[in-house]
């Protein structure tokens, strides 16, 4: 990506996560960026195109993430699944901890055919889909139950702070692995 194309995603990043999808203007991501209105319409079309390339960064950064908190998992012996939520935890106590973009994002924008809802739902899908494969057993209920928890650990981190949510959740998953 380019230099101020990327500066353009990152500083929207920062400024959804602050404050909101519908409550952040494009004057204000100017603003914050330093980049002209006709290079921010160079590279984005529109504020809801900026948002896709701002979710699918996102996107990557949280599958990159995974994958190696799921390699780190099966090294030290544990089900790699497991490390999603060792991830999570990491996460969730960290300064860069807003609650996920992608429930955000398809609650401000609501509509189920509008295409940042559609990502957001691609991303989740996405997840449960790769939970599924590191199953033993290719069980697509077993994947769905586990990406609930996941799901239920960010919103209770998010809307009660309650940081340890990511390892309760754990404790509930290992209990669906092991008796499936």
């Amino acid at each position: 990506m380019q230099p101020r194309k990327q500066h353009l995603v990152d500083t929207a990043l920062t400024l959804f996560n602050q404050n909101g999808y519908h409550a952040t203007g494009i004057d204000l991501i100017l603003a914050q960026s330093g980049v002209s209105k006709a290079t921010l319409y160079k590279h984005f079309r529109s504020k809801e195109e900026l948002i896709l390339a701002v979710l699918k960064q996102r996107h990557n950064q949280i599958l990159s993430n995974i994958n190696t908190k799921i390699e780190e998992a099966a090294q030290t012996g544990s089900h790699p699944v497991l490390g999603i939520f060792d991830g999570l935890h990491e996460w969730f106590n960290s300064d860069d901890f807003y609650g996920c973009n992608f429930i955000n994002a398809s609650a401000e924008y609501a509509e189920a055919h509008d295409p940042i809802h559609v990502f957001a739902a691609e991303h989740k899908q996405t997840i449960v889909d790769l939970i599924k494969t590191q199953l033993s057993v290719a069980d697509k209920n077993l994947a769905e139950q586990i990406g609930l928890l996941i799901e239920g650990a960010i919103v209770m981190a998010h809307t009660r702070g309650v940081k340890n949510a990511a390892l309760m959740a754990k404790e509930m998953a290992q209990y669906l692995i092991s008796t499936s």
